[in-house]
């Protein structure tokens, strides 16, 4: 006579490894989606883009002397006012870089385990190299590296806790005060190529995320992406590189 399995031990034999959390309201649970994620990380992308190229830009007035660099930081605590309270805006672009930020890393984190839980062995050889290139391999480490720099940057030249002569408001004297220091110096410089090289990947990529992605504007893509990319390392080194050499003083 056969032995009779269980229902409970059957039911548990089938049950899925990882359990599905209960989906969120709609937008949200688009979020829950690898599509979704994969989506969120592009339009957080875009907005990173926007702003590392606004801020690059902003601070080419170094070149033009202390008076139309602070007179910049400045406006930009005074945008739209009165009509709005002096730094309202500033405080509001503020909480939106902040929470895409956010966003962009958790959905970057979030795809990476959701790839490496697909595929937990790599491939014997080169198989794996074969449609990504060096640049999106080296996401995992730009991305860690360019969040350290952040970090820093703020500490050194929002808030002024690693920068020892730093005046508020004072924002020509205190950047130049910080780059002629070289450990500090070298480290922008670092921390731009490894943007550069995220930037690279990031342009290229995000037009595909958000389906965008004819042959026919291949080329037109890589060559945004690489054209974006050396601008704003070429912008931002030349910043510490001045300092040094005494271009800015």
């Amino acid at each position: 006579m056969a032995q009779v399995t269980p229902r409970s031990s059957v039911e548990a034999a089938v049950r899925p490894i990882h359990q599905k959390g209960r989906p969120w309201p709609w937008p949200a649970s688009l979020y829950q989606t690898y599509t979704g994620k994969k989506w969120a990380m592009a339009i957080t992308g875009v907005i990173g883009l926007i702003f590392i190229g606004g801020h690059m830009f902003g601070n080419l007035k170094l070149y033009l002397g202390a008076a139309e660099i602070d007179a910049y930081a400045v406006g930009l605590r005074e945008v739209a006012y009165p009509l709005v309270p002096k730094g309202f805006l500033l405080w509001l672009t503020r909480i939106l870089l902040v929470a895409a930020l956010a966003i962009h890393v958790h959905s970057a984190w979030s795809i990476l385990a959701h790839n490496r839980r697909a595929r937990p062995v790599k491939y014997a050889g080169k198989r794996d190299y074969i449609a990504a290139d060096w640049a999106s391999r080296t996401m995992q480490w730009t991305g860690p590296i360019i969040l350290l720099f952040i970090a820093f940057h703020l500490a050194d030249l929002t808030w002024g806790w690693v920068n020892p002569e730093f005046v508020h408001g004072d924002v020509y004297a205190n950047t130049i005060a910080s780059f002629q220091r070289i450990p500090v110096a070298g480290l922008y410089i670092v921390a731009n190529l490894a943007l550069g090289v995220h930037i690279y990947h990031g342009a290229w990529s995000l037009f595909q995320s958000l389906g965008v992605n004819n042959p026919q504007y291949n080329a037109l893509r890589r060559l945004f992406a690489v054209g974006f990319a050396l601008a704003i390392v070429a912008g931002n080194i030349s910043f510490p590189l001045a300092a040094t050499i005494g271009i800015l003083e």
